[in-house]
């Protein structure tokens, strides 16, 4: 990647993106004070615990969306979660949670043609028929305008923000002290892991070039397929990237929020079908499950973009978990508990009897225990709260659980993509898509 000017919009603002993030904690304890002060005048605590937590979420939103970079990707990272909380709790700030899955503010116009010049040269508009310069898209990095190549494809153009290596730093840095403060989203939800996945992720996804060759894999793989529409890579640059333009009708996000059920099922069903078999059609793991980079086409069909975040799988899924998928839905927790000792999940001198692995594991895999599950926000709060609830024997459980590296990724992917499918409250036949999709996975 190039190295960034000093002089760039987002440097010269750094001063300011840290003090709109500092702010944060101080309006919340704030907000707190008053509502103390209301309850003392006689207004109901949930009235008023309700009211803070709208005011928090509106700051906390408006900020995160402001900022973009590692502050906006860690609140569209915590707006999958959203199904996993508490109605009483995530209720008052659905709206502004689900809103940072499908959009962002856009950057300025020198903003735009600065990038453009740096990385493509100075007759840049020379590559192109026509560029609209009002962005049609926009997320935590950079943002997409549409435009007509020189031979007359239409196209898809990413273009990275300015700073944005620098502003993905600060902002992870000044997250990771804040960490308290976003109990009040996602109680119950560890952020800091969070916050080191997507800093860990940071290098590979401001790098477009990385991101083209994991594109181009999956258009070629995915070229005509019945279901699926993977935008071509046409040209690409470190903060720009070209790419064929796919027409939809909006994202997975527009039809969390008012699709029929018809809908829900056959998106839903096509976006659990994306993500698991990436891995054996491609050796690549789409890794950011979020529903804005699913798109709705008119013809029925998904289209998936942003390419970023993948884990590179040779082999697909590994094969030793769908053997302890196997296992649990047969319900052998003799034989998971040895498997995920051997996997490094529980270490040597952790004790864990099968029968406890049993109860504190054996209800998430209902989904892959009958032909079709029809997944629900209840379900994945039921769930939630089952584990998360603070007791001497969840909390013992979890400290003794690990997660080994290899699967780390795999893991955010999967926990992501339930989110989603709740959000959606669709049913999909995901035992068939285990069975055919992740090696090893052949349940009795």
């Amino acid at each position: 990647m190039k190295d960034e000017p000093r002089d760039t919009p987002m440097r010269k603002s750094a001063l300011g993106r840290t003090v709109r993030l500092a702010t944060l904690p101080a309006a919340y304890a704030g907000r707190t004070t008053l509502g103390v002060g209301k309850r003392l005048v006689g207004r109901p605590a949930n009235a008023v615990l309700t009211e803070v937590q709208q005011r928090t979420a509106d700051q906390i939103f408006a900020v995160l969306g402001e900022l973009k970079g590692g502050a906006m990707k860690f609140g569209q990272a915590m707006s999958i979660f959203e199904s996993a909380l508490p109605d009483e709790l995530v209720g008052p700030y659905r709206d502004a949670l689900t809103k940072l899955q499908d959009s962002a503010p856009p950057m300025s116009q020198r903003m735009l043609e600065q990038v453009l010049v740096e990385d493509l040269g100075s007759d840049w508009r020379s590559m192109f028929t026509s560029f609209d310069e009002r962005p049609i898209a926009s997320a935590s990095i950079g943002q997409v305008h549409r435009a007509v190549w020189s031979d007359g494809t239409d196209v898809a153009v990413k273009v990275q923000y300015p700073g944005a290596a620098k502003a993905l730093r600060s902002d992870i840095k000044q997250l990771g002290r804040m960490a308290r403060l976003f109990t009040v989203l996602a109680p119950g939800i560890d952020i800091k892991p969070l916050l080191a996945e997507v800093e860990d992720r940071m290098a590979e996804e401001l790098d477009y070039t990385l991101e083209a060759t994991s594109q181009q894999v999956f258009a070629g793989e995915f070229a005509d397929d019945p279901d699926f529409v993977v935008p071509r890579v046409l040209g690409n640059s470190p903060r720009v990237l070209i790419t064929s333009w796919m027409e939809s009708t909006g994202s997975l996000a527009q039809v969390v929020k008012e699709g029929t059920p018809a809908e829900r099922d056959h998106y839903g069903q096509l976006y659990a079908r994306f993500l698991v078999a990436g891995p054996t059609r491609t050796g690549l793991l789409h890794a950011d499950p979020h529903p804005g980079n699913f798109r709705v086409l008119a013809d029925g069909r998904l289209g998936v973009v942003d390419y970023g975040a993948v884990a590179r799988l040779p082999d697909g899924f590994p094969r030793p978990l769908g053997e302890l998928l196997s296992r649990a839905v047969d319900d052998d927790w003799d034989a998971v508990t040895a498997g995920l000792r051997e996997q490094g999940f529980l270490l040597p001198k952790v004790d864990f009897t099968p029968e406890d692995l049993a109860d504190y594991l054996g209800p998430f895999l209902v989904a892959a225990q009958s032909e079709e599950f029809t997944f629900s926000r209840e379900w994945l709060r039921a769930q939630t709260v089952r584990v998360a609830t603070p007791t001497q024997e969840n909390i013992s459980r979890a400290f003794k659980l690990n997660l080994p590296p290899d699967y780390m990724l795999i893991h955010r992917v999967w926990l992501g993509g339930f989110g989603v499918l709740c959000q959606l409250e669709a049913t999909v036949g995901f035992r068939g898509l285990l069975a055919e999709y992740v090696p090893g996975f052949s349940p009795a």
